[in-house]
């Protein structure tokens, strides 16, 4: 109220009260200065209402949005763990088989390498025995000569010396396809932080992409068109590869309905800075998104998908992330049966610090 007075302009303030039953009850106050004839302020009318209802409908609200999104999110993963486990199944796959092979190739090359040791200590003898020739010396090393090219012979030497380095790369490139995954689904299932903070976007969809990797991998080729100059961008991570994750899920499903006989479509995703900006795009190679249907696309509960494939829940999400949670814009553009894409535009700053 004092501001009120100082600055003679009406204040708008919300205070907390204790109620005489013992409760805290939340009042929306509006203060407006009453002047004298001189215009000096002399009295202050107050009005004041109880929004505490309000107030504690808000937060209910907020939290079941809290829970909604959450609720996505788990069964996104759920949805997607068979796939990230065939994922992870196939290169463990060869990883054993390889290793087994290495294994076999070992137990082969055993009797050579004694062979060889052996004819090495022969020749050593020899040596040492040279100032005397000794027919028998020689037939013991023809022997020992003939026994490590049986050795080599069976042993596939040259046929080994190919296939181990290649069996040990394959090995190698499964334990790094292995550890992306898990890595990309630690990173992407991490429960996030309550505030935003700078993250490398292109990072961030490298990631969700390749969590996803089991739903579009089948229907469509993606590609990747990065701007490696944007700088971070204050996100909530978590929240943020839900969006990219819920629209890549979408493509593939469009996708899925219109490629036949194992043809595969086309997700290209990119970035980009767009002044004050930074600017994701996801286009598709579906069938487009009817003209009855553009308009409550990102109304919740509301799908073109077929019973049992979608919740309507997805794109209202991602609208919600996006405009209220970012102070960003999602649109899209599409055509029917060229495909869709979608625009998504984050600040980069952020907004609520700015506005405080």
């Amino acid at each position: 109220m004092q501001a009120c007075i100082e600055t003679s302009t009406a204040q708008f303030l919300d205070c907390r009260l204790l109620h005489e039953n013992g409760s805290w009850r939340v009042l929306e106050t509006n203060a407006n200065p009453v002047r004298n004839a001189q215009g000096i302020v002399e009295n202050l009318v107050i009005v004041a209402r109880d929004i505490t209802d309000r107030k504690l409908a808000e937060a209910e609200r907020n939290e079941m949005e809290i829970q909604l999104r959450h609720a996505q999110k788990m069964e996104s993963i759920g949805q997607l763990a068979a796939g990230i486990a065939h994922e992870i199944n196939t290169p463990t796959q060869y990883i054993g088989d390889n290793t087994r092979f290495v294994q076999d190739a070992f137990r082969d090359l055993a009797p050579l390498l004694g062979a060889h040791a052996r004819l090495l200590a022969a020749v050593k003898a020899q040596s040492a025995e040279s100032k005397v020739q000794s027919p028998k010396s020689a037939e013991t090393l023809d022997s020992l000569i003939a026994e490590v090219e049986a050795a080599a012979k069976v042993a596939d030497v040259d046929y080994l010396s190919v296939e181990i380095p290649k069996a040990i790369e394959e090995s190698l490139q499964g334990v790094g396809r292995v550890s992306k995954i898990v890595r990309a689904m630690k990173e992407f299932s991490h429960p996030g932080t309550d505030g935003k903070t700078p993250i490398d976007l292109n990072h961030a969809i490298e990631t969700t992409l390749t969590v996803a990797a089991s739903e579009w991998k089948y229907v469509a080729e993606v590609t990747t068109e990065f701007d490696a100059t944007l700088p971070p961008v204050p996100c909530l991570p978590g929240e943020f590869n839900q969006v990219i994750l819920n629209i890549v899920v979408n493509a593939s499903h469009a996708i899925g309905d219109v490629v036949k006989n194992g043809a595969k479509g086309m997700i290209t995703v990119s970035t980009a800075r767009v002044g004050e900006w930074a600017e994701i795009r996801i286009r598709d190679t579906g069938g487009g998104i009817p003209e009855k249907a553009r308009d409550r696309i990102f109304d919740p509960f509301f799908t073109t998908k077929g019973v049992g494939k979608g919740t309507g829940q997805g794109l209202a999400i991602a609208r919600s992330v996006v405009v209220d949670k970012h102070g960003g814009s999602i649109c899209f553009e599409t055509e029917m049966g060229q495909g869709t894409m979608f625009i998504i535009r984050l600040p980069l700053t952020d907004i609520s610090k700015t506005e405080k």
